[in-house]
C-alpha cells in the first residue's frame, strides 16, 4: 500500500482513463481494516477513482500517534485528500467508517461531494453501549484481538452469510486478526466518545444513499430508514441476505446499488 503522512490507503482507477468522473474515499467498518472495500474497487471500471485509507494504527499502520476520536480520523482524511490532490470525494463509510463521514461533513463538507452511509447511524452510544465497549477494551487487553473476533463475528455477519459462505467468515475474522490489541483498543475508545451527529442530518443537501444489510443487528434496517427520512433526497436500498457487512455478504448487489447511485444521482 502506498503512504501519505499517517495513512496508508488502497487505490484503483480504469485502465486508459485520462480523466476519471471522480473520487470514491471509502472509509472502512470497526474492527476491519481498507481490504475490506476490495470487492468495491471494481467500482473503479466505471471510470472513477477508488481510494480506501487505512485508518491510523489499523493493520499494522503506526501507533506513535493513535487516534482516539472520530474528528483525528477525520482530519487524517483530509491531510490524506490534500496530498492526492482531491479536492471533492464521494464519501462512503460503513458503521465506524459512516461516524468518520459525518465528522468530516461537520468539520469540512466542502470535500464531500456526495455520501454513502452504509451499515451505520447517526447515534452517539446509549449508557449500556458506552458499557459494552468498556467490557470490549477488558476482553482486548486481556484475551487480544482472537476473542474480540470470536465475540464479533456473529453480530458482524448475518446468518444467511455464516451458513452458506463460510470464506466470507474467515476473510472477515483474518481482517480482525490483523490489528493489534492496542489499535483495536484505541478504536473502542473513539466509538464510545463519539457525538451525536442526528442533529446534523437535516445540513445533509448532498446526494445521499442510505444503504443497510436486510438482517443488521448492530445498525438495524429502521435506524437507516430513519436516517433516510432525515435526509431529505435521500435514497435507501436494504441490501438482501446481508448483516452488517453488506459490502463483504453481498458485493454484486451493493456495487450495483452504488453504481447505481453514481450513474443516476452523482
Amino acid at each position: 500500500m502506498p503512504v501519505i503522512g499517517r495513512l496508508r490507503y488502497l487505490e484503483a482507477a480504469a485502465a486508459g482513463t485520462a480523466r476519471p468522473r471522480g473520487t470514491l474515499l471509502l472509509i472502512h467498518a470497526f474492527p476491519l481494516n481498507a481490504r475490506m472495500w476490495e470487492p468495491q474497487l471494481a467500482l473503479a471500471a466505471n471510470g472513477w477513482r477508488v481510494i480506501a485509507p487505512q485508518l491510523r494504527s489499523m493493520d499494522g499502520g503506526s501507533t506513535d500517534q493513535p487516534a482516539t476520536s472520530m474528528d483525528e480520523h477525520a482530519g487524517d482524511i483530509v491531510d490524506l485528500l490534500d496530498a492526492l490532490h482531491v479536492e471533492d470525494a464521494v464519501v462512503a463509510g460503513l458503521s465506524m467508517g459512516g461516524y468518520i463521514a459525518f465528522a468530516l461533513f461537520r468539520h469540512a463538507p466542502r470535500y464531500i461531494r456526495a455520501m454513502v452511509l452504509a451499515d451505520t447511524r447517526p447515534q452517539a452510544d446509549t449508557p449500556e453501549g458506552v458499557e459494552g465497549r468498556r467490557k470490549m477494551l477488558a476482553l482486548v487487553k486481556e484475551k487480544g484481538p482472537g476473542a474480540v473476533a470470536d465475540e464479533m463475528m456473529p453480530k458482524l455477519l448475518g446468518e444467511h452469510t455464516r451458513r452458506t459462505r463460510p470464506e466470507v467468515a474467515e476473510r472477515v475474522r483474518s481482517l480482525i486478526l490483523a490489528s493489534s490489541a492496542d489499535a483495536i483498543g484505541n478504536a473502542v475508545t473513539a466509538l464510545m466518545t463519539r457525538p451525536d451527529s442526528s442533529p446534523l442530518l437535516p445540513s445533509i443537501h448532498v446526494p445521499t444513499l442510505v444503504v443497510v444489510g436486510e438482517h443488521d443487528t448492530i445498525t438495524p434496517p429502521a435506524l437507516s430508514e430513519q436516517m433516510h427520512q432525515a435526509i431529505k433526497g435521500s435514497e435507501y436500498v436494504v441490501i438482501p441476505n446481508a448483516g452488517h457487512l453488506a459490502n463483504l455478504e453481498q458485493p454484486e448487489a451493493f456495487n450495483a446499488a452504488f453504481a447505481r447511485f453514481l450513474e443516476h444521482r452523482v
